[in-house]
């Protein structure tokens, strides 16, 4: 048994934490790992960490590769699918598996379970035992997980239930996001479960499924694996739902009640980490109900005589609506968007192949930045135009190259860097490194780099 986590989405619905880039499935929302890293961290309980796979795109390779790695140190490049391009569901699973067939060697009857990445899962011993019964009885069907309805929910897909079978029910339709009414109706009939997004099925019947109803797909999909990739582009985004489960015959549903939710909105969040979150201690609220606060960076925030209003602070940004109405988040990001705002894109943590860097202080003449460079990992051999750079260890050993000079730095040292000054950073240690940049100039962004030698090939 496998499993593909799909992490390539941009979840702008949770804008200000989750960012282009830095989206959403590598925020850590209600515990001390990503949501990705949840997802992970679950399904090494359903089968072995080395048959969990990746698909995610370009810009969010090195999200992906440099989170699981801090939870995986076994981790390969293997494990990490990377898109061509972004679209949906479906032509990423068909990427997916033909991958593990081609370039792996996965039997094409092995049962392969895909995920999201950024689901929230309260209650996880009894995901994994539903997952597992799924796996071992999906067969040639294509299965997938439905979650008991607890309340009429309008903002989730539903799936009729048909015929019971021994651990799962055949499937008598899939439904759009229904009205406060209709979602009443199914919650009361006990008829219906929401959608998960969760699939399983093997290599064989997926392909037969792709063949009678998305021929387009199927096409690019018989190629082999390199020719698929380079074609990809040229592919129409469409979800797995529409392309094959809600016209196939195969469909099964297993059902189970794990305290799942998608996440999809502050609302939801707000749902998930109820009490938890309010009863913070840098949460002060006076004479105020109903508020949900939430900190990204353990900011006092306090309120008074307010009610019925989600507050989200970021490192650079602060997002205040009312209770109910976090489907509007996307008209603020629509805006940002029409008038270019950076915050649409960027985080103040922003994830490198050599490791990762935080912006502390930013300036129009300067900026301060927190740099930590993994183990054996070394940045471009580069120079500025416009800034000089001082660089401060407060935190294991630094190689540097600063002009002619080689020098190692340890602990409360430093370097002054002029602009124009070829210069190398790189971690000799075993444990990360950690270094204080300064950085002075009349331009100070992330463009005025200019590399001679990069082992990363940028």
């Amino acid at each position: 048994m496998y499993a593909i986590i799909l992490c390539g989405g941009s979840g702008t619905r949770l804008w200000p934490l989750s960012r282009k880039n830095f989206p959403k499935q590598f925020l850590k929302l209600y515990s001390d790992f990503s949501l990705l890293q949840e997802t992970f961290l679950r399904m090494q309980k359903v089968m072995p960490a080395e048959n969990i796979f990746l698909i995610t795109n370009k810009e969010n390779y090195f999200n992906a590769y440099n989170q699981l790695r801090d939870i995986y140190p076994e981790l390969t490049e293997k494990q990490i699918i990377t898109e061509p391009v972004s679209l949906n569901t479906a032509p990423a699973i068909a990427l997916g598996m033909k991958y593990l067939v081609a370039e792996i060697g996965v039997k094409e009857d092995e049962p392969v379970m895909i995920l999201p990445a950024d689901h929230y899962i309260g209650k996880p011993d009894i995901f994994i035992a539903v997952a597992k019964n799924a796996i071992s009885k999906v067969g040639d069907h294509i299965g997938t997980l439905g979650i008991t309805p607890l309340s009429p929910e309008t903002g989730f897909g539903y799936i009729k239930k048909g015929k019971p079978v021994e651990g799962y029910f055949s499937v008598d339709a899939f439904v759009e996001k229904p009205s406060k009414e209709i979602a009443q109706q199914y919650l009361q009939s006990g008829q219906y479960v929401w959608n998960s997004g969760m699939y399983l099925f093997n290599f064989q019947t997926f392909a037969g499924e792709l063949e009678k109803y998305a021929p387009k797909l199927f096409k690019a999909f018989e190629k082999n694996y390199v020719e698929f990739a380079k074609s990809f582009g040229t592919l129409e985004a469409e979800p797995i739902d529409t392309a094959i489960s809600e016209k196939s015959s195969k469909v099964i549903v297993f059902e189970g009640d794990f305290g799942w939710s998608d996440i999809g909105s502050f609302d939801a969040l707000a749902d998930v980490l109820g009490e938890k979150e309010a009863l913070q201690n840098r949460h002060i609220l006076i004479d105020s109900k109903n508020v949900f606060v939430h900190s990204s960076t353990n900011r006092l925030i306090t309120a008074i005589g307010v009610q019925d209003l989600v507050v989200v602070e970021n490192n650079d940004c602060i997002l205040i609506h009312k209770r109910g109405q976090s489907e509007d988040v996307k008209k603020v990001v629509n805006y940002l968007k029409e008038h270019n705002y950076k915050e649409i894109q960027h985080n103040i943590e922003v994830q490198r192949p050599w490791g990762k860097y935080e912006v502390l202080i930013e300036d129009k003449n300067h900026k301060v930045k927190k740099i930590t460079v993994y183990p054996g990992a070394s940045l471009s051999l580069q120079s500025h135009r416009h800034r000089s750079e001082h660089w401060v260890v407060v935190k294991g050993t630094a190689k540097v190259l600063n002009g002619e000079n080689s020098l190692v730095l340890h602990e409360n040292e430093s370097t002054y860097i002029l602009a124009g000054a070829k210069h190398q950073l790189a971690n000799p240690g075993k444990l990360n490194l950690e270094i204080i940049e300064v950085q002075t100039g009349d331009y100070l962004e992330e463009d005025d780099i200019v590399r001679y030698n990069d082992i990363y090939g940028r």
